[in-house]
């Protein structure tokens, strides 16, 4: 288990679920995981958060006026010049979606798509700092993507993000992984295997939540009316396996 008061800059701080079912969702990962779900707030629009032993853990919300939600769970990376970040995401390939917003004393938000279009959010810390417990079940354990355009998708996040991440190539697939300062855990990676895409898929950010039984965990989703996209197989880390809630977002399950 790793426990921080900040993220380190560049790094994962938090993410939250974009869901079309509001209630339905609550109910499947305050099952899954054993989580609790606070009630949705309406001095932020229905936003909501995910607690785990009375820490948040995550959030989620649902359509956002004639927005409507498209069941995904998107990271934020941390920053503490989220100005100068935006300013190196347009000039680096990317697109500014949502600006700079205070988000009460809590911090300021924005949310931009990166050079491959995979949305991602970014997070100045206020009073709050996003998700403080790591590597234990039910908490995040690390975010993944596959890109057709890996080296430009490093050098993205090495430039606007200031990643330093230890790169690798095996059978001809490429892995950039940036690694917690801290412990030296891979908590990003970026890849180009891009056949584990579904078909028509593009590239988006995957959420891994850690498992005690990844294999238990996957019976629970189908229990529950969820997907399983790929059984559990063993990797390089670990067990893993990548899901779907019953409303389409997806996400991965994985055991050390």
């Amino acid at each position: 288990m790793t426990i921080r008061s900040a993220a380190p800059l560049g790094a994962p701080c938090w993410v939250d679920l974009w869901t079309s079912d509001v209630e339905g969702s609550r109910i499947f990962y305050t099952e899954l995981f054993g989580w609790r779900a606070d009630e949705p707030s309406p001095d932020f629009h229905g936003y909501f958060m995910f607690t785990r032993k009375g820490v948040a853990i995550a959030g989620g919300m649902g359509d956002m006026g004639e927005a409507r939600a498209n069941n995904t769970w998107k990271p934020f990376f941390a920053t503490e010049n989220i100005e100068r970040t935006l300013e190196l995401v347009s000039a680096l390939g990317g697109t500014v979606h949502l600006p700079a917003i205070p988000v009460d004393d809590l911090g300021i938000q924005a949310v931009v798509t990166d050079p491959a279009g995979a949305v991602t959010g970014i997070w100045q810390a206020g009073s709050f700092a996003g998700f403080t417990t790591l590597h234990e079940h039910g908490t995040p354990s690390f975010i993944a993507i596959d890109v057709h355009d890996y080296h430009q998708e490093v050098a993205f996040y090495r430039q606007v993000f200031g990643w330093d991440p230890l790169e690798e190539e095996v059978e001809g697939y490429h892995y950039a992984g940036y690694m917690d300062p801290e412990n030296k855990r891979p908590i990003a990676g970026i890849g180009d295997e891009v056949e584990s895409l579904a078909n028509g898929e593009s590239p988006r950010w995957s959420v891994f939540w850690q498992c005690v039984d990844v294999d238990a965990s996957v019976a629970k989703v189908r229990e529950l009316g969820g997907t399983v996209l790929t059984g559990a197989t063993d990797q390089g880390l670990g067990r893993v396996a990548r899901v779907a809630d019953p409303f389409g977002a997806r996400f991965g399950l994985f055991q050390p």
